[in-house]
């Protein structure tokens, strides 16, 4: 994107104070770039979310590791992957915040109670019983 293009669609020069971004859809040494070019100087905030696989128990695991794995994966661009891992493998060039109580990375919700509308009844009751094994 051309910069007068940036400042059309995106924002102008140093203009923002925080950019929230799925890091994984974006060309990211392009994206670096231009989002140094929009925040603000010195703070330049940044917050890169994803999702991860939900962690529920061993029986409901395997159900949601052969989901993405089986069902989904055929389907994911190869830039998907950066989720896997938490982002852990990308260049952030920009200070991280540090960790405490109120910083993330965060579990946000279980499959359970967002995601099951996504599912198949097929994959729904290989989830159920794989539920009900923790009673």
């Amino acid at each position: 994107m051309f910069i007068t293009e940036l400042e059309q669609i995106v924002a102008t020069q140093s203009s923002e104070d925080l950019v929230t971004i799925a890091l994984y859809w974006f060309d990211l040494p392009q994206f670096y770039k231009q989002v140094k070019w929009i925040l603000k100087e010195p703070t330049r905030v940044i917050i890169a979310w994803t999702y991860t696989m939900p962690e529920i128990n061993e029986s409901a695991g395997v159900v949601f590791k052969s989901f993405d794995r089986v069902d989904c994966e055929p389907f994911w661009k190869p830039q998907r992957k950066l989720l896997d891992n938490k982002y852990m493998s990308i260049d952030f060039p920009f200070e991280p915040v540090d960790r405490d109580d109120n910083t993330g990375p965060f579990a946000y919700q279980t499959a359970k109670d967002k995601s099951s509308e996504l599912l198949t009844n097929n994959v729904m009751e290989k989830f159920k019983f794989a539920w009900n094994e923790d009673g």
